[in-house]
């Protein structure tokens, strides 16, 4: 079936020669879908079928091209190359032919395959007309079944594509979602991850917990846990008009390495228990990083104290002492929170809830690095009190710095002379 082929699918754009691909072979999935849609990506992810050896063909090129190499399943003959800016993912045709592979997959638009050779689009399954119609489809309930991280991946490639689910794989989805327990969760969490990322995943993650697919990870969701999740979404969007800088903070990564927002941070803690430490269980359960737990938990804490109206300059330094980095968290949790129970109560502008107003100060120390309530300097160390107090090193320490890091801030002191000072004072 020939069609216009996108530039994107040309062999001169992949990492490695098409000389290196043996006749037949055929890209599939997310890229040619992607392709197809007139979707870019910064980072190329290729899937090639190949009727043979497909493992000794990425062993090849990978030799060639000084790449990395990793053997994914040594059984169903997947092998991935992994290039700077790509990565070329290599299974051997599963089936007599490719026909019979293309309709082993989950939904008909990842079931296109592209022949580089003769740059021809094979398209069994009429995915081209329902990637057109914005629609995903199932091939099968039985591929749905054969591997149940596929209901969730629904719902997540909706959510990224803009597309809906038509209505018998809707319905397929209900009736196989007990099926998901069965799945790793490291593999849930990361589909769910993707859900948590961006206001369009919201309606999806409240869908799929309408399904009965959250039930097995998130015992804790309930119908207001989704309210929350929508009126976080809106609250990211009101601080991010009022302080860009704060909208940009709840944009980024925990860590390089965990590809999790502070925005999702805050999602994430609106799905598990509110007990901290019942949370912390829940989390460990789905396989969280210690960086991402930590972030959920002081989220969990902390929120009691948005409560209070009128902080004095004390509970103010505390507060930000014991956020740190995870205050954009707590802050766009505590407008949302505030603001749906100003909207249950009548229907104030977001910018005048009570939340919205008792935030405003605090965000602006935050967001100010010369404020030394949200960003104290220490005038001395824990070694320099031991040392001119004469006393052992002990909790009292602490407690100490913190008391001069609140006099500090409400301007008694400024100077490590009359920080010592001070401590002497409170010790007597």
């Amino acid at each position: 079936m020939h069609k216009s082929i996108p530039s994107t699918l040309a062999p001169e754009n992949w990492p490695f020669s098409l000389e290196f691909l043996p006749q037949p072979a055929y890209m599939v999935g997310g890229a040619v879908r992607d392709a197809i849609l007139g979707r870019t990506r910064e980072y190329l992810d290729l899937d090639f079928v190949i009727p043979s050896k497909a493992v000794k063909v990425a062993r090849a090129i990978a030799h060639h091209y000084k790449a990395g190499f990793v053997l994914l399943d040594a059984k169903r003959q997947i092998a991935r190359v992994v290039f700077p800016h790509a990565t070329a993912d290599f299974a051997q045709q599963e089936g007599d032919s490719l026909e019979v592979d293309l309709h082993r997959r989950d939904f008909t638009v990842n079931a296109i395959a592209y022949n580089p050779h003769t740059q021809e689009i094979i398209d069994p399954l009429q995915g081209y007309v329902d990637l057109q119609q914005g629609i995903l489809r199932m091939i099968s309930p039985a591929n749905l079944e054969d591997d149940p991280l596929r209901l969730m991946r629904g719902y997540r490639q909706a959510a990224q594509l803009g597309f809906t689910i038509e209505p018998a794989t809707q319905a397929a989805i209900r009736s196989l979602a007990s099926h998901i327990s069965k799945v790793a969760a490291e593999r849930f969490r990361v589909e769910i991850g993707y859900l948590l990322a961006n206001s369009q995943g919201t309606p999806w993650i409240t869908s799929a917990w309408e399904d009965g697919l959250l039930v097995p990870f998130f015992k804790n969701a309930t119908r207001e846990s989704l309210i929350k999740l929508a009126a976080v979404d809106n609250a990211a969007a009101l601080l991010s008009q009022n302080w860009q800088q704060l909208g940009a903070q709840l944009q980024e990564y925990v860590r390089d390495s965990i590809k999790t927002t502070w925005l999702g941070i805050a999602k994430l803690a609106c799905l598990v228990n509110p007990n901290p430490e019942l949370a912390e269980i829940e989390l460990q359960e789905l396989t969280y990083s210690r960086a991402e737990i930590r972030g959920v938990t002081t989220v969990l804490k902390l929120l009691p104290q948005l409560q209070v109206v009128d902080m004095s300059l004390r509970e103010q330094y505390l507060l930000f002492h014991n956020a740190d980095i995870v205050f954009p968290a707590i802050a766009v949790l505590g407008v949302a929170l505030d603001n749906l129970v100003e909207a249950m109560s009548g229907d104030k502008p977001l910018h005048t809830a009570k939340g919205y107003q008792v935030l405003a100060p605090l965000i602006n120390r935050y967001l100010n690095p010369d404020d030394l309530v949200a960003h104290s300097t220490p005038l001395v160390s824990g070694k320099e009190l031991i040392i001119a107090l004469d006393i052992p090193a002990s909790p009292i320490i602490g407690q100490l710095l913190t008391e001069i890091a609140v006099a500090q801030a409400e301007g008694k002191v400024s100077t490590p002379t009359e920080a010592i000072a001070l401590a002497r004072q409170l010790l007597d």
